[in-house]
């Protein structure tokens, strides 16, 4: 069970990972890293996920993308 003030991590489908990949005109290698054991990752995340991470900032939230390594 995450913590309160953890951000929200999700992991995303293929389909929503592809999705982001074309709309931000990148590859899977150029987003940002985090590692596998870091606590907050989902239980069922592997190396190569990507997740979302949403934090709440000021009334409003924040959206980040890491990839699992």
């Amino acid at each position: 069970m995450p913590h309160i003030l953890q951000p929200k991590h999700i992991k995303l489908n293929e389909k929503e990972v592809e999705d982001l990949l074309v709309k931000l005109n990148i590859s899977k290698n150029q987003l940002p890293k985090i590692l596998s054991s870091d606590p907050p990752l989902p239980e069922n995340c592997i190396v190569g996920d990507v997740v979302k991470i949403e934090r709440k900032e000021d009334n409003k939230i924040n959206t980040y993308f890491r990839v699992v390594v």
